[in-house]
């Protein structure tokens, strides 16, 4: 079976080539608004497996799809990817001296017998506190306006925190590996082997 990463992200791609096994991408075709009522947990855990699905019926071969959504939450609240520079200084501000929870939800969907196994994972941010002049020079030097919550870990973004706390910090940029392994040899693929 071909492993297909659902994702356009070179984030997550850069981190499924860690394992050194064979994938390709495929984007998703999937809308990722909230539902009414919907908690973070409940949110990517059923957009990690719409992506799967939709990147699944893509497919000609059977494949093992691999699909993941993050959110970012400050007070129970979803923050999500700011999008221009005045909402990422909106978001640091907010996030300033406090403690911001990714939720990452991960589906490898088995296109064959159709079936998901699906995990979330949660990762807590701690932020420094933070003045206006330092959330300026970060957003200018970086510009992170596609990454939920207005930082990118892997780069300077590591600079605005005080204390990381998860078991995988690969969760914190999108795709989390420790997780996705369990769920390869459940599948039968061992990147070891």
């Amino acid at each position: 079976m071909q492993l297909v990463l659902g994702s356009t992200s070179p984030y997550r791609k850069a981190l499924l080539e860690k394992l050194g096994v064979e994938f390709i991408c495929i984007a998703p075709d999937t809308d990722e608004t909230a539902m009414a009522g919907e908690t973070p947990d409940m949110l990517v855990s059923r957009l990690a497996r719409a992506k799967a699905e939709s990147v699944a019926h893509q497919c000609s071969t059977p494949s093992l799809v691999i699909g993941s959504d993050q959110v970012a939450c400050l007070d129970g609240q979803i923050i999500g990817k700011p999008l221009t520079h005045a909402k990422a200084f909106a978001q640091l501000q907010q996030a300033s001296g406090r403690l911001v929870r990714f939720y990452t939800g991960l589906c490898l969907y088995n296109s064959q017998s159709m079936e998901s196994q699906i995990q979330v994972e949660t990762f807590d941010v701690q932020f420094r506190p933070l003045t206006d002049q330092q959330i300026e020079a970060y957003l200018t030097k970086e510009a992170p306006y596609q990454c939920a919550g207005s930082f990118k870990s892997e780069g300077l973004g590591i600079c605005l925190f005080e204390q990381l706390t998860g078991r995988d910090p690969n969760s914190l940029v999108g795709l989390p590996l420790i997780a996705l392994v369990d769920m390869l040899h459940q599948a039968g693929l061992d990147p070891l082997a």
